[in-house]
Parts: structure tokens; C-alpha cells; sequence
């Protein structure tokens, strides 16, 4: 698993290039301009048409404005928003939030005109059940050029793609945060959180598009609500905090992190890289996923299901995400309080970060990890992992997040001489799982991770022992919240055991109306590239790999939070030059159809009755 890590990693590294992000940001600012702010469009008419104010029950269609805007918001409206925000911010630091904000404004514009050419182009052949989607936008249009085999080579690269994203981020990422924050809260095993899921999931996706747009109009709703009292009831015990959590994003934005805490600090470059990841991941702006649902609304005006498709970013990053960050940063869940008040358990005595070194093959090998020299092991592969006896958890480590359970994720935070990169500070984490022996007299351990010389955290190791090895910045042991678990624990140091199960029935909710629209996602990708037949596959295949995802293959917030970065980088790498070479089509579109509004050449559709 480590060897394929590593590879996603190499390939990441490649697609969210630092200038792929600018390019999108420019992007988002052209159609910004170009469309006259689309913007001011969506958050006024764009509500109406939602309301149902211009719906006609004689245009071809399968589901209503409402709907379509619900199952597309069923899919950006997740785990992304739960998990995926607190990720943004462990990594990146609060200065990640404002990255957020600035792609779910430009992320407006980008998603009117990515839905409405997918309108454009959708094919309504059969006006019950329309496919649409940057693969018909590309193959459609590129035919009209004579350039028809190019189009159909971009529409197959598209969707192959879009299934890497259906089944990583939109399928797997779900799985895998509910079975860890099911695990944390009620001690159930993975594999069995993935067998229900899998069962609740394909109930939903056999029924097609009506039946996915039937639960999403219900689900949507009340989960979003549901979601916004928690946060809104959190933020008022700490709204006193809220001023400083602003003025923390900004500064944040633009100048290094400090660390503090369990909080190893944060480069304004690593602000900008993973809240523009995790903000494009959760929303799904310039993707081209949206558009397939929005394509099945019931219209026969295609830029007003654009300007629908724009409310998407703005209820998923500007209203959804924010609430999630102020909650993790307002209640000091980042960093979790300075010394043994903050911590989980403390050791007596301090361990001591090990340093190894062994020749084979005529090749120099380093490695570091944590623990006595004479608690070494050493596996079949002869890499030496650390050992440590568990220290006890203390009293409001269990208040917040129950006794210690085998596996739990924990981590320190050790300090040398040098900076970190990635940090601006001179700490690192080192991680490792707990072990609750089966024995009843054997002791409970931490098996800490190896940072090994062939991986890329060696590079910032070695800037860490210019003055000698590193050691424990605090005796501290705490447990590693990762996604929806975090946020869990935020709202937990405000109401000590109702955060794990609101963030669980919110994570299941979100999860399974996210699983139920992707599917719908790959399974029109199926459909352009091998036809309806093999659609039943297909939905078997998504199933199963939800119990693939919580059967312990991917275990840390690094392996999952790779997955889902290849499969959203590569849809905007194939999307991003389709909505350029269209641009002009949709935006010509754009601009007649808001022409006619003002001339009152389109009317509510009571009015024109």
C-alpha cells in the first residue's frame, strides 16, 4: 500500500501543479466578467427559477429545477463539507478557509457556464430520461465543427475520468470517513459500516434518475438543515471567538500559520494548495460532474438551469464549508490547547525519537521513529517500527472521545533545530495505532510508524537534525482525528458526547445522498462509452467497492485524501479546455436569454399562461 501511496502522491504532484490553480482562478474570473457577474444572477433569478416560478410541465425533462439543483447538491453537499474542510485546515492551517471562500465565488460562474453548455448540448432524444454532460458538450459540438472523431476521443478520456472520481472521491472517500467516525462512536467494525452502506446505497441507485432525484429533493433539505443548527448552536457558546477566527483566515491567507498546540503550523502556500483542493473537491466547480444531473432537469431554456447550477457553490463553500471551519477553529479543536491540558495522555517516561541507519545493496537507507531502542521490532521486509507502552488516556481525553480502542490513530509533535518546508515551524508528527492486546495481562502499545529515507518526509527530517536528532515538543500523545472526526471532536469540547453522534448521523446522511448521485455520475459515463447495457455492472461494481473502502486497504487521511485528488484533478485537467473552447457558445446563450428576460419575452410560467 505504501509503494501505491506513493504513487498517487508522484501523479497528484503532477496535476494540482500551483499554476493549474491559478489557471482555474483566472478561469473563474473570466466567466465571472464575461458573463456580467453571473454571480448577481444566481442569487436572484437563479432563486426563482429553483422556486418553481418558470417551470412548465410540457418541457422535456425528468426532474424539476429543485430536483436537479438537490441531486447535484446531494453529490457536493458531503462528507467534502465535514471531512474534507477539516483536512484543508489540519494540513493547510485556518488560512485555508479563505482559499474556500474565494473558490465558491468564482466557482458561481464557472458552474453556470459548465451546466449550461452541458444544457446546450444534452441530448433529449428521449425527453423522460435526457443524458447530458461535458462528454455529449465535447462529442456534439466538435461533430458540428467536422471534427467529430476528436470530440468522441475528448468525450471517452472525459468519462473515463469522471469514473476514477465516482469511485474514488465520490464513493470510497464517503465510505471510508463513515466507517471511521461509526468505528470512533460506536465501535463497530469497518466492513460492516460498508456493508450497510452498500445495501442502503444500492436501494436508492436501481430506481435511476427519479427515484436518486426523489430522495435527494427530501434528504438535501433536511440534512442541510439539520447540519446548519448544529453549527449555528456551536458558534453562539463562541461567538465572542468568531472576530479572532477572521481575522486568523485572513492573516492565515497570506503569511505562515504559527504552530501551537497539536497544531504543527502551516506555509501560506500549503493555505492556498488545500483550500483550493478541498473547496474544488467539495463543490465540484469546473469538474463537469454537476452538469450530468443538472441535465436531467425538466426546461427547455438551458441557461436557466445554469443559473440554477450557480447556487451550488455558494450553499455548499459559502454557507456549508464556513460553518465548518468556524466550528473547528472557534472551539480550539485545531489545537487542541497547549501542554497536558489539551493532550489525550502524557508519557512518563518521555520516549525518545530513534535514529537508524543500514546498508543494502550498497545503498544508505535512514529512518526515524519513536520509542526505547530495546522495544525495537522488525518485520519480514527488516524495517524497524517504534514500541511504546500506552499511557493512560486522560479524563478529558475520555469525556471527548471515550477510552482508547484498538487502532485508534494517535500521533506527537517532535522539534528540532531546522524549519519544515511544509510547516514554516521546526515540528514535525510522528503517527502510530494503538494496540489493546488480546491478552489479558499483556500491556496496550503504540506501534509507531517508520518515516523511512525513500519518502519524501525525509527531506524534511533531514532540515530538522542540523542541531542533533529531534525530539518530543511535549510529553503529549493525542488522538488523530482525521475528517468528519475532527469536526465531531470540535463540536465535543462544546457539548461533551453529542458531537460524535450528530456528526454521525450527519456524516451517514451526507454520505449516502453523496454515493447516490455519484453513482448517477459514472453510470451516464457508462452509458456514453458502452451503452445501457452495461449499466447493471457497472452499479455492482460501485457497490462493492464501498465495502473495498471500509475493509482497512486505506487507513490513513494521506492514502484517501490522495484518492480523491487524482480523480477530481484529472476531470478538471479534460473539463477546464472544454468549457474554454465553448466558452463563447454559452456565453452567447447567457447573454440572449437574460435579453429576453428584461424585454418580458420569458415570464414566470403562471403569467405566461
Amino acid at each position: 500500500m505504501d509503494q501505491f501511496n506513493e504513487a498517487l502522491e508522484s501523479v497528484n504532484g503532477y496535476i494540482w501543479t500551483n499554476w493549474m490553480l491559478y489557471i482555474l482562478l483566472a478561469i473563474g474570473i473570466l466567466f465571472t466578467l464575461w458573463s456580467g457577474i453571473a454571480q448577481y444572477r444566481v442569487l436572484t433569478h437563479g432563486v426563482a427559477v429553483t422556486a418553481g416560478k418558470y417551470d412548465d410541465p410540457d418541457d422535456p425533462g425528468a426532474i424539476s429545477h429543485f430536483q436537479a439543483l438537490s441531486a447535484a447538491l446531494s453529490a457536493t453537499v458531503g462528507l467534502g463539507n465535514i471531512a474534507g474542510v477539516a483536512i484543508a485546515i489540519a494540513i493547510g492551517g485556518p488560512g485555508a478557509v479563505f482559499w474556500m471562500w474565494v473558490v465558491g465565488i468564482i466557482g458561481m460562474a464557472l458552474k453556470s457556464t459548465e451546466v449550461t453548455q452541458s444544457m446546450l448540448f444534452r441530448d433529449t432524444s428521449d425527453p423522460d430520461n435526457p443524458h447530458g454532460g461535458p462528454m455529449f458538450v465535447v462529442a456534439k459540438g466538435l461533430k458540428r465543427w467536422g471534427l467529430g472523431g476528436i470530440g468522441q476521443f475528448i468525450g471517452v478520456l472525459f468519462c473515463l475520468t469522471l469514473l476514477v472520481s465516482a469511485v474514488t472521491g465520490g464513493n470510497m472517500f464517503q465510505a471510508w470517513n463513515v466507517g471511521d467516525i461509526t468505528r470512533e462512536v460506536m465501535d463497530v467494525p469497518e466492513y460492516l459500516t460498508g456493508l450497510i452502506l452498500a445495501v442502503l446505497v444500492a436501494m436508492v441507485i436501481l430506481g435511476g434518475i427519479k427515484r436518486i432525484g426523489s430522495v435527494a429533493g427530501v434528504l438535501v433539505p433536511f440534512m442541510c438543515v439539520l447540519y446548519v443548527l448544529i453549527a449555528l448552536l456551536v458558534l453562539g457558546f463562541n461567538i465572542t471567538a468568531v472576530p479572532d477566527v477572521f481575522a486568523l483566515i485572513f492573516r492565515s491567507a497570506f503569511n505562515p500559520a504559527e504552530a501551537s498546540g497539536a497544531f504543527v503550523g502551516g506555509t501560506a502556500a500549503m493555505a492556498l494548495l488545500w483550500g483550493m483542493k478541498r473547496a474544488l473537491f467539495s463543490s465540484e466547480s469546473g469538474q463537469g460532474s454537476s452538469p450530468i444531473a443538472h441535465s436531467a432537469a425538466q426546461t427547455s431554456e438551458p441557461v436557466s438551469e445554469g443559473v440554477v447550477a450557480g447556487l451550488e457553490p455558494f450553499i455548499d463553500t459559502i454557507v456549508v464549508c464556513t460553518l465548518t471551519a468556524f466550528v473547528i477553529l472557534s472551539t480550539g479543536a485545531l489545537t487542541r490547547g497547549e501542554g497536558e491540558a489539551g493532550g489525550d495522555g502524557v508519557f512518563d517516561p518521555i520516549p525518545m525519537v530513534q535514529f537508524h541507519e543500514e546498508d543494502r545493496d550498497g545503498t544508505t537507507y535512514r529512518s526515524w521513529t519513536l520509542g526505547p531502542p530495546t522495544q525495537f521490532t522488525i518485520d519480514t521486509e527488516r524495517l524497524i517500527f517504534g514500541k511504546t507502552d500506552l499511557p493512560e488516556r486522560t479524563a478529558r481525553g475520555v469525556e471527548l472521545g471515550g477510552p482508547w480502542k484498538n487502532g485508534d490513530s494517535v500521533f506527537v509533535i517532535a522539534e528540532g533545530g531546522g524549519d519544515n518546508e511544509q510547516t514554516a515551524s521546526n515540528r514535525v508528527m510522528m503517527t502510530g495505532s494503538v494496540v489493546l492486546p488480546e491478552e489479558a495481562d499483556a500491556t496496550p502499545y503504540v506501534r509507531w510508524d517508520l518515516i523511512r529515507s525513500d519518502k519524501k518526509e525525509v527531506a524534511h527530517w533531514s532540515s530538522l537534525i542540523q542541531g542533533g536528532l529531534p525530539t518530543l515538543a511535549s510529553p503529549v500523545i493525542y488522538e488523530d482525528y482525521k475528517g468528519a472526526t475532527l469536526t465531531a471532536y470540535a463540536i465535543n469540547r462544546q457539548f461533551p458526547g453529542l458531537g460524535n453522534w450528530l456528526i454521525l448521523i450527519a456524516s451517514w446522511l451526507f454520505a449516502i445522498s453523496t454515493m447516490i448521485s455519484w453513482s448517477y455520475y459514472g453510470e451516464q459515463g457508462i452509458v456514453f462509452l458502452l451503452g445501457e447495457w452495461a449499466v447493471g455492472i457497472y452499479k455492482i461494481i460501485y457497490c462493492a467497492l464501498i465495502v473495498v473502502a471500509t475493509a482497512g486497504i486505506v487507513t490513513t487521511t494521506k492514502e484517501i485524501g490522495n484518492l480523491s485528488d487524482l480523480g477530481t484533478g484529472l476531470m478538471l485537467w479534460v473539463n477546464i479546455p472544454i468549457m474554454l473552447i465553448f466558452g463563447g457558445t454559452a456565453m452567447a446563450a447567457w447573454h440572449g436569454y437574460f435579453r429576453r428576460l428584461r424585454s418580458g419575452e420569458i415570464k414566470p410560467h403562471d403569467d405566461a399562461a
